[in-house]
């Protein structure tokens, strides 16, 4: 069975940005294109992929999800087979004030016994649409035309 995650992709319109978040630790560090993502994370079995995604928001950016309505788009296949569960809600007043990202345990450098910590997500911002398909890993790019579909589509 695969790899389940789940996350949450706010946007705002006119002109349409998506919230991304650049990954922690080490390999990430001095990437900047397919390097970001939507706040996401694994499923706990038998998790509802709407709750995990909001806990999975908190637990990375150390905010809360803002409390509002969410679109289900539905799932996206990463090219390794991984599955993402993604809900859409549009958050204009949605604020990074007070971003604390989680942390994750490494061993780093590889293969020295020693572990460090490192933040989930170093920086999130807002990011328009064309930009965020840069930023993107290529895994997610399919969120976006999900999200474009769902709001091209009529109420």
């Amino acid at each position: 069975m695969p790899v389940t995650s789940a996350g949450v992709l706010l946007y705002r319109r006119a002109p349409l940005q998506v919230l991304v978040a650049h990954m922690g630790g080490p390999f990430w560090a001095r990437k900047r294109e397919h390097a970001w993502s939507i706040p996401k994370g694994e499923m706990e079995p038998g998790e509802p992929p709407r709750e995990a995604a909001l806990r999975e928001f908190a637990e990375e950016l150390g905010l809360p999800a803002p409390d509002i309505d969410y679109a289900d788009l539905g799932t996206v296949r990463y090219a390794s087979g991984k599955l993402l569960h993604v809900f859409a809600g549009e958050a204009p007043g949605f604020e990074l004030d007070g971003f604390e990202p989680g942390t994750f345990e490494l061993e780093w450098p590889p293969r020295s016994g020693r572990t460090a910590e490192f933040p989930e997500v170093d920086e999130v911002r807002w990011a328009d649409a064309a930009d965020a398909r840069t930023l993107l890993v290529k895994g997610q790019l399919g969120v976006l035309d999900a999200l474009e579909r769902h709001l091209a589509a009529p109420s």
